[in-house]
């Protein structure tokens, strides 16, 4: 039977976790009865998480040779670097729910009471109570064996807002309202527990519809969009194209919609704005040279501008420029970069990792599809080719990817033959590819041009994905929730780093304080941004 978490907010969600593993605020609370109830490995990580959220970082001296217990404690501490309270309380409740589901269930009915002798270095996290928090029956599993759909009811699985959530597996969750039309090549994006979804191909047509999932009550709306009109001297409304193959970003209280394919080609690089607040689109007058008009090209927020990268032009011409956009001055740069660059592609990810590195993977061109990977510096302007570590994923084109912490998450793509049908993970600092879960069958998960995004369920991140095409034009919705086996377990059993990757690796200054993991975004919406500085056991 499914099992529920706690319905308790952080911090004291954690607080409840830590009183049940036995953590009472002392240093050495319990030691015996942790270490008989898990792993060593597990124990060590639960004590250096639980010191991280109360304490802070490790600034005790390392104990002495002659006490190996000690020292495999505080080594353990001392590797999370300067990882916050608020990161290192989630990854607390995250590994407990994974080794024991049944948790909360088993502790006291009463609310515990946290910690009040321990001085915490960070402010608290206020988190929105998901109120839909039933297990749901029609909850499915993507079967890695065949690609049907089982039942969860012998699974451990984490009861949430989109029904019945299993760690580093793909669920088809329980959905109401109207569904979009399937298609692929549309574009997704998360904006205060809700995901957006606009254009896309359906049968060779494009679309302009744009849709709206609630991430809390799981129920699909179309959005009855007004467009803009160009002035007062001018009512007649500007003209808002069907496009696919465009990115979609949001950015203040608007969601821009970046390039893409049209039906009347058009030289004209487009970058449409949708205002969530008064639900209009309108035309967003840039300044500079703008690129030539694309799709399928890559774009990636970097701090206040945006960085496009490759795609394919109305004449299928295949590229490998650089443009930046700057979105406080709405002003075009074109960069010209040293170094290699990526071959000329479309259909490939992109990733930023600590505000610096720009990350390309995959994609395709007229004759085959890759799996190379490549590294721009953002500061020096400077193409590489680091060595890719572990299992390196097959070629693809059309995957999506989203970034979780320093770990970037790619689904689906495929080479015009077969889809992709493992889910792979690459930590961006040791560029080390490991695989999250297969999917088998002709299942959306292994389809071309599926939107992916992150979302927040009860204060922790859930990878979700729409659509896509694989012989058929998908409009499901698959959830997949991370655990700490594809995130931070993976990381601290990492060896050190090849100097293959250490341009890369170097990006994480181990001397800058993080001052927050959380940042307070527009309007109070609570973010994540990357742990750079957590450095490997040595």
């Amino acid at each position: 039977m499914a099992r529920a978490s706690s319905g308790l907010a952080y911090p004291e969600r954690f607080y409840a976790a830590a009183a049940y593993v036995g953590f009472d605020g002392s240093p050495n609370s319990n030691d015996k009865d942790i270490g008989s109830r898990f792993s060593n490995d597990v124990a060590l990580i639960l004590y250096a998480l639980y010191q991280q959220a109360t304490v802070g970082p490790c600034n005790v001296p390392k104990p002495s040779f002659w006490n190996p217990v000690e020292q495999g404690k505080w080594k353990s501490w001392k590797q999370l670097g300067n990882m916050v309270s608020a990161e290192a309380m989630r990854l607390f409740v995250k590994i407990l729910e994974e080794e024991e589901p049944g948790w909360y269930s088993r502790a006291s009915n009463s609310v515990l009471e946290p910690v009040t002798d321990v001085q915490m270095n960070h402010n608290a996290i206020v988190e929105p109570i998901i109120e839909n928090r039933n297990s749901f029956a029609e909850t499915k599993t993507i079967s890695a064996e065949n690609g049907g759909l089982i039942e969860t009811q012998d699974i451990d699985v984490v009861s949430e807002g989109l029904g019945s959530v299993v760690y580093d597996q793909w669920t088809s969750p329980p959905i109401t309202g109207q569904r979009p039309k399937g298609r692929y090549e549309h574009a997704a994006a998360v904006v205060e527990d809700k995901m957006y979804i606009y254009g896309g191909n359906h049968n060779g047509r494009y679309l302009s519809d744009l849709h709206v999932l609630d991430l809390r009550s799981c129920t699909w709306s179309k959005v009855e969009a007004k467009v803009e009109s160009k002035s007062v001297e001018t009512p007649s409304p500007v003209n808002i194209t069907p496009s696919a193959g465009h990115s979609l970003i949001p950015w203040e209280h608007k969601l821009l919609s970046i390039a893409g394919h049209t039906k009347d080609p058009s030289e004209t690089f487009q970058v449409k704005a949708f205002d969530l607040q008064i639900g209009t689109w309108s035309m967003l007058n840039t300044y500079g040279k703008p690129p030539v008009s694309r799709g399928g090209q890559s774009v990636t927020l970097v701090g206040t501008t945006l960085v496009i990268f490759g795609g394919q032009d109305a004449k299928q011409t295949l590229l490998n420029d650089l443009h930046i956009l700057d979105l406080e001055t709405l002003t075009w740069d074109e960069i010209d970069a040293v170094g290699v660059p990526p071959s000329p592609r479309s259909g490939h990810a992109a990733a930023v990792h600590a505000e610096r590195y720009l990350l390309i993977f995959g994609g395709g061109s007229h004759a085959t599809c890759f799996n190379d990977l490549h590294v721009l510096d953002l500061q020096t302007m400077e193409w590489s080719r680091p060595t890719q570590q572990g299992e390196i994923p097959v070629p693809r084109a059309g995957h999506a990817g989203v970034t979780v912490g320093e770990n970037w998450f790619i689904v689906g793509g495929g080479d015009n033959k077969s889809g992709a049908s493992e889910t792979v993970v690459l930590n961006m600092s040791t560029l080390a590819w490991s695989v999250v879960t297969s999917v088998g069958g002709r299942v959306p998960l292994a389809s071309e041009g599926l939107s992916l995004v992150v979302g927040s369920l009860n204060g922790e991140d859930i990878l979700i994905s729409f659509g896509g095409y694989n012989g058929h034009y998908n409009n499901e919705v698959n959830v997949l929730k991370p655990s700490h086996k594809s995130t931070l377990q993976s990381k601290i059993m990492e060896g050190p780093v090849p100097d293959s990757v250490s341009a890369v690796h170097n990006a994480t200054n181990p001397t800058r304080d993080l001052e927050s993991e959380f940042e307070v975004g527009q309007e109070g919406k609570i973010r994540d941004t990357a742990i750079d500085n957590f450095e490997p056991m040595v």
